[in-house]
């Protein structure tokens, strides 16, 4: 097939330090592209891909510091899709619905992967203004507060399964927590966590601007007081390895509906267990006392926490491999898409075929360059007349 993969320009893909739904699409180009499918990517101009790179900024918005708003950008990015449509089977747009206005006039030849949150009320006014956008979400739950929309299937997110290695003996000797510094990801939550359970943490995070007054007012005076908490910073994907495989368990005490929350299964692919609160994907993911334990609050997660060397970290890397390889999810993609091309084959087929019906019986010789123009079957002069 040949494939549009339309990735947000914030970050490149993949990132080079943190970010979700970029490095999500460069895994899925890349396993297509592996498959024997002919990709192009649209993506900034600092991603590395084995697709067709189409070029839309120089380098990923958010590390660019003469981009104040990156809006433009997106405009000037979807209009090029816009114009290169015709050329593609199917068109993957992972930007959530800034493009539903440019691709009306081909919206049954796209399918749109919804990477955040769904329980916004702008949202459900623009997706109820644009029902004809195949969707696709990431999680079940996270369909919860959509209206009516076209929904196209559930694919969750995978890893290359040789992308993060396994480690069965960790030798960190604590708890690791890895993503934002935000209000929604409760970093406060993992260090109470870390202190009534008596365990060091390590946060691996970065800060972005709007979280700023958050990470000066709350989170850094909770770290310069509790001794066996440090905070490593931002790190990339060559650093995760280490980061997660040697960690004990990763915290994840969400206070949102997380729509995936990639971090779970970068960390199952290492073996290592998940101590999740039962919010968002999280009991979608996580296979309770098998790759990690659900819990509902802070006391629950310290009991959890004290509980993890129960768990097998082998049967935790097993629950990845079978659930969350990027094979399964590339697999899963492409049957949609074939699901739809077919769909918009059967429907303009039909609308051919039924157009033709109207005009064959009143066929006359003026009519035949119309019909072998729809495609139909042309009478002969006899049948004509």
């Amino acid at each position: 097939m040949k494939i549009a993969q339309i990735a947000p320009l914030m970050e490149s893909c993949p990132p080079q330090l943190y970010g979700g739904t970029e490095r999500v699409v460069s895994y899925l180009t890349e396993e297509l592209v592996r498959q024997g499918h002919d990709v192009t990517l649209f993506a900034s101009g600092d991603s590395i891909t084995s697709a067709r790179l189409e070029v839309c900024c120089e380098q990923a918005l958010r590390l660019d510091p003469t981009v104040t708003d990156p809006i433009p950008d997106y405009l000037i990015m979807l209009d090029k899709v816009r114009r290169m449509a015709a050329q593609f089977d199917i068109l993957h747009f992972h930007v959530g619905p800034f493009h539903y206005p440019l691709a009306v006039n081909f919206a049954a030849r796209t399918i749109t992967t919804m990477h955040g949150r769904l329980d916004i009320p702008e949202l459900r006014r623009v997706h109820a203004a644009f029902r004809g956008f195949p969707l696709v979400s990431i999680s079940n739950n996270q369909r919860l507060p959509m209206p009516p929309v076209k929904w196209a299937g559930t694919v969750y997110h995978g890893l290359p399964r040789n992308l993060l290695p396994f480690n069965p003996t960790p030798s960190g000797g604590y708890f690791a927590f890895l993503g934002r510094i935000s209000p929604e990801k409760r970093p406060d939550l993992a260090i109470e966590i870390a202190v009534r359970a008596g365990a060091r943490l390590k946060i691996a995070a970065k800060v972005d601007r709007a979280d700023r007054p958050y990470w000066e007012d709350v989170i850094k005076p909770m770290i310069d007081s509790s001794p066996n908490v440090e905070f490593v910073g931002e790190i990339g994907e060559r650093d995760k390895g280490e980061f997660l495989g040697n960690a004990d368990a990763l915290l994840f005490p969400i206070d949102w509906p997380e729509p995936f929350g990639l971090v779970m299964i970068e960390a199952m692919a290492c073996g290592t267990p998940v101590i999740a609160f039962r919010r968002g994907s999280a009991p979608e993911v996580i296979d309770d006392g098998v790759s990690g334990f659900l819990v509902n609050d802070v006391s629950q997660a310290t009991v959890a926490a004290r509980r993890i060397a129960q768990l097998d970290r082998t049967h935790t890397r097993a629950a990845f491999e079978r659930r969350f390889d990027i094979e399964r999810t590339a697999c899963e993609y492409v049957q949609i898409y074939r699901g739809l091309v077919r769909a918009e084959e059967t429907r303009r087929n039909g609308k051919r075929n039924g157009v033709t019906q109207n005009l064959i019986p009143r066929a006359q010789r003026g009519y035949r360059p119309i019909l072998a123009e729809l495609g139909a079957e042309v009478p002969n002069a006899a049948q004509a007349d």
